[in-house]
């Protein structure tokens, strides 16, 4: 497929991301976004299109294929698998073009989805299936109004819209799967009402179990729908609430190639446009991870939107106390060194240039207020610890142990959640020394640890098939058990002492009965 044909494709793609259907325009029920957010996704999509053809290649070259493709409709009418009425629109439908096809269109609303419901429900070929789908995905990409005429549909047969098309992601054939999830993602966008409750939580399930999918050819149209779905403020929750962000970070790992991390981030960077979740992103991997990419790519599209959501993420949350804590981490991932680097090169492109000057300003002016716990505290939230200073500096744990009972023992809990739940041999270390030290500089820090379960967690690093995590779990053990001898060595020590005590005090006792006897005599 070369360059000039994907090209004139895609107008077809990119009739999906006009400033109207960003905006909610004609759509009452999406929530709006700002218009300067809307602009920069806008632009963000304009700058790519080409590329927006290529990350669903599989899927468009597959769909070249079933256009070819001219189903016997006479057959599937003898046979009584379709009706009259469907054989008469569809025979009817192939044959038109242009204007022509618009006017049967709009003359046949009703029978249009009619026609395509029946005809996707009740074929089992594979092939014919193929060939509905891209009818319809095709019909569609024309016009996005047309997404009505299955609404519409659906409320006169008093059913739900989405029910023939989600029950057609539970086929094994790969190009159908994937044409529907993409016809449910722009009639999910497009439509006047939003796609909601149990048909949402299942889509979004769906396309989240693809991305996880090993070998899934297909992966960078599954990230295609979640590109367009993401735009919409509610799908961005939905979506959080079954861990997709997680997910997304998973992908990153192993087979994710240029591609695929521009759709990636770009995911995440549409969820850092709700201030609520871009809140809750310092404490699942989502800077370490962006900041890994951007160190290790040389792709200015990957860098550019990279950056742009590293930006959303400090000016995005309106809690300040998280803005600065995601600063901490930037520095930490080593983002300042990165930017250093990229403003060396020359750089056209003003919008790019302004973003790693904010970074690189907001990153600088973080560090210079940045006290040894604040950092402490922002690499244990970030879940990716090391061995940092802080973590054997003595003078560290002895001014900052109180600190750990803060909020309800904050960083205790995740220190314990990270044993419990962490596979990585370096951060169980870590962690395992940590709440060794703690025990060691608080008086009542075995208690603490065994009340919240963090002795158990230990103990169980004793059997850790990596030698490091054995070690420095039996090294935590041993100051928890230390700790305890040393208070039960207190106490016999005291006992002795009152012991001492009594043997050598008076015998008041003797005199006593002798006073007493010399009384009686008298």
């Amino acid at each position: 497929l070369s360059v000039s044909n994907c090209i004139r494709s895609v107008g077809n793609i990119d009739k999906l991301f006009d400033m109207n259907e960003l905006n909610g325009k004609g759509n009452a029920e999406k929530t709006s976004l700002p218009l300067d957010n809307v602009q920069a996704i806008q632009e963000e999509m304009d700058r790519h299109a080409v590329d927006m053809i290529m990350a669903t290649s599989k899927l468009y070259m597959e769909s070249l294929e079933v256009r070819t493709c001219r189903p016997n409709w006479r057959s599937y009418l003898q046979s009584s698998m379709i009706t009259q009425e469907d054989f008469n629109f569809i025979t009817a439908y192939e044959t038109v073009k242009g204007e022509e096809k618009r006017a049967f269109l709009e003359n046949n609303k009703l029978q249009c989805a009619r026609t395509f419901v029946s005809l996707m429900s009740n074929i089992s070929k594979d092939q014919t299936v193929r060939c509905v789908l891209t009818m319809i995905d095709d019909m569609i990409q024309e016009d996005r109004s047309r997404v009505e005429m299955f609404i519409s549909y659906a409320r006169k047969e008093k059913q739900s819209v989405w029910t023939p098309f989600l029950a057609l992601l539970t086929r094994a054939d790969g190009f159908v799967i994937n044409q529907v999830s993409l016809i449910i993602t722009k009639m999910a966008c497009c439509g006047v009402d939003l796609m909601d409750g149990a048909d949402l939580t299942y889509f979004l399930t769906w396309l989240k179990d693809r991305l996880r999918t090993p070998g899934n050819e297909y992966i960078h149209t599954t990230a295609r729908c979640l590109q367009m779905l993401l735009r919409i403020e509610e799908y961005r929750f939905a979506f959080v609430n079954i861990d997709g962000i997680s997910t997304i970070l998973s992908t990153f790992a192993g087979r994710a190639n240029f591609q695929l991390q521009y759709q990636l981030i770009f995911c995440i960077w549409c969820l850092t446009f709700s201030p609520d979740i871009a809140e809750k992103m310092h404490r699942l991997g989502v800077i370490s991870t962006i900041a890994e990419v951007v160190s290790e790519t040389s792709k200015e599209k990957v860098i550019r939107i990279a950056l742009a959501t590293l930006r959303n993420l400090l000016e995005k949350p309106e809690d300040a106390s998280i803005a600065r804590e995601n600063a901490i981490q930037m520095v930490q991932c080593k983002i300042t060194k990165t930017l250093d680097l990229l403003m060396s090169k020359t750089v056209d492109d003003q919008e790019f240039t302004e973003d790693m000057e904010f970074l690189a300003d907001r990153l600088q002016s973080s560090v210079q207020d940045l006290s040894s716990f604040d950092e402490y505290l922002t690499e244990v939230k970030s879940g990716r610890l090391q061995w940092s200073p802080v973590h054997k500096s003595e003078k560290f744990w002895k001014e900052n142990t109180q600190r750990f009972n803060e909020k309800n023992f904050e960083v205790l809990k995740i220190l314990i959640k990270v044993l419990e739940v962490g596979n990585d041999p370096l951060i169980l270390c870590v962690a395992a020394h940590d709440l060794g030290e703690y025990v060691r500089h608080y008086p009542r820090g075995k208690t603490v640890i065994e009340q919240l379960n963090g002795k158990t967690m230990v103990m169980r690093l004793l059997t850790h098939e990596d030698p490091n995590v054995r070690y420095h779990a039996l090294l935590s053990v041993q100051k928890i058990m230390v700790h305890n001898w040393e208070y039960l060595g207190k106490q016999l020590e005291k006992e002795n002492q009152e012991n001492k005590q009594k043997l050598t005090a008076p015998n008041r006792s003797k005199p006593l009965e002798a006073n007493t006897a010399t009384e009686t005599k008298m």
